[in-house]
């Protein structure tokens, strides 16, 4: 066996303890000699012998914890533990809080202590109350040295939950000792694969889903790459996202709307699947339609079915695409990555141009863009982010990083994007959100005016049948603008509403005729004229 080696800063108290069992013992004679007379000898004996024997543990050990070097302590802790080995039953799992150079929180200590808060809670006799991390409810949780019991197929395990000082540092300056939180489980030796493949895997899997049930569900945004502080850890900022759209509140026809639930639900329950097909865990969807027709709404909602936090990507703000590339990294899982009006963000939009011969109008189309954008990057707001790199970034290598993941464009002009943007399998699903429907209408009127039916229900779908008006714009006129406002007056502004955009719309259809017609005639004059001279070519060339 190797010398223990003491530390030349313990050396010089060792001398001590002599002295102080010397003093212990004077005392304990004193004490002694000084026997009460109202009780009996025997029983002044018995409490003056437990007494002392307590006394002189409890001494011993305070000598010892004061005195002794941590490094003999640990040395005999850890043989003592082999020793017990042989002849102890059970086996011990330590979860530690921190791990390493405690830089992270270790996920299965967070797996276990909300597994704990949900399922063993309740038969602890000493519980603290805390605001969970990203949880805006009191999470209950055992307090430190609590021991609860927890069952499995039969078997019985015990959760106890403790607390260890870290070892003693020399340092110039006076910092106090960290104490390290931990769990330990214990079960018998006999349950040890059961235990630790099934019940771990259990404990570990509830534990995430509670977490994530009870999680706070934030709204992210990027900043511009120069207002990164050197100390900030993550390209996001982020608020606590509480949109309250649902599907139920959408105005969308009822098939459309439980096709794209059953969508989402699938993809959230086929993880398996994706490896078994050797994909990333990953969707598009591509929501098109003119403005005002619930894109976003659309999103919150798909958020809240899915439970899922949102990345609002701004193209603008991103420099290049390595920073594109390293904003997704730091994307989480259980997430959509969004980036609205995808056809007003940089040069993503247009074809492709084919190499042919320009025009001296093109030519200079060209230069003034290439001005533009060197004022631009004067300016430091220019973004070098290309289509290579935004398809990269949507089902290229670094999109499998992390998993669970939806990705969703919106436009308003679908036609003005490139082709291979929009392709299935980078957006597998092409959402169209039109013009308010009757059936929408009818969820808007149940949601604004708590309305199943109304006489001017008729009036209504017939003029939505004859013209176009967006959810937005339904909504608003529903919607009440003081306290006599009723149903009667809301459903009356709807139908004005109505019957003003079939008149602008007759309107706008007279002029565009007009403007047809205008044009006809002028390229028929135009025609004509140049026709002549040709006309006149040919006569003369027969008279000679």
């Amino acid at each position: 066996m190797s010398q223990i080696k003491i530390p030349s800063a313990y050396k010089h108290q060792l001398f001590l303890i002599p002295y102080l069992l010397l003093l212990f013992a004077f005392l304990q004679h004193k004490h002694n000699m000084q026997k009460p007379t109202f009780l009996p000898a025997t029983m002044t004996e018995m409490w003056a012998t437990m007494g002392s024997t307590l006394a002189s543990f409890m001494f011993l050990w305070a000598i010892i914890r004061q005195y002794c070097p941590y490094e003999l302590r640990r040395f005999l802790e850890k043989y003592s533990h082999r020793l017990m080995g042989f002849f102890y039953p059970y086996i011990r799992i330590s979860f530690h809080e921190y791990a390493g150079d405690r830089l992270k929180r270790s996920e299965a200590y967070a797996a276990v202590e909300a597994y704990l808060s949900a399922n063993s809670s309740k038969s602890a006799k000493r519980l603290k109350a805390e605001m969970g991390k990203d949880s805006s409810n009191l999470v209950l949780s055992m307090d430190e040295h609590e021991r609860v019991t927890d069952e499995f197929r039969g078997a019985k395990v015990w959760w106890l939950s403790s607390k260890v000082a870290s070892a003693p540092t020399r340092s110039m300056g006076y910092y106090p000792e960290q104490e390290k939180r931990l769990y330990k489980l214990t079960f018998h030796n006999k349950y040890r694969d059961m235990i630790t493949d099934a019940y771990l895997e259990h404990v570990v899997k509830e534990g995430k889903e509670i977490r994530v049930r009870n999680r706070q569900r934030k709204l992210y945004t990027n900043s511009p790459g120069y207002k990164w502080p050197s100390y900030k850890q993550t390209m996001w900022s982020h608020i606590v996202f509480e949109h309250p759209a649902t599907f139920e509140t959408m105005a969308m026809e009822p098939e459309k709307k439980r096709g794209i639930i059953e969508d989402l639900l699938t993809f959230s329950k086929s993880k398996d699947f994706y490896a078994k097909i050797g994909k990333a865990w990953k969707r598009g969807y591509l929501l098109y339609g003119p403005p005002g027709t619930g894109k976003s709404t659309m999103i919150a909602a798909m958020a809240n079915l899915l439970n899922y936090d949102v990345y609002d990507l701004e193209l603008t703000a991103v420099k290049d695409n390595t920073e594109l590339r390293k904003l997704l990294i730091e994307t989480t899982s259980k997430s959509i990555i969004v980036i609205e009006d995808i056809d007003c963000s940089l040069d993503l939009t247009g074809q492709r141009k084919k190499k042919t011969e320009k025009s001296y109008d093109d030519e200079n189309e060209k230069l003034s863009k290439e001005i533009a954008k060197k004022e631009a990057k004067e300016e430091g707001s220019s973004s070098k982010v290309t289509l290579s790199g935004l398809l990269n970034f949507i089902d290229g290598l670094w999109s499998a990083c992390g998993g669970e993941r939806l990705i969703v464009f919106t436009t308003n002009y679908v036609e003005k994007l490139d082709p291979a943007l929009i392709r299935r399998g980078r957006m597998d699903k092409h959402i169209e959100l039109s013009y308010c429907s009757f059936e929408g209408f009818k969820v808007l009127a149940k949601n604004y005016l708590d309305l199943e039916m109304h006489p001017m229900y008729d009036a209504v779908q017939r003029l939505m049948g004859e013209t176009k008006i967006t959810p937005a714009d339904v909504a608003e006129n529903l919607m009440p603008k003081s306290p006599t406002d009723d149903a009667d007056k809301c459903l009356s502004n709807l139908i004005q509403a109505l019957e003003e955009a079939k008149e602008e719309a007759a309107k706008k259809e007279e002029e565009d005729v007009k403007e047809t017609t205008v044009e006809d005639i002028v390229e028929s004059q135009v025609d004509k004229e140049t026709e002549k001279p040709l006309e006149f070519r040919d006569s003369t060339m027969l008279l000679k």
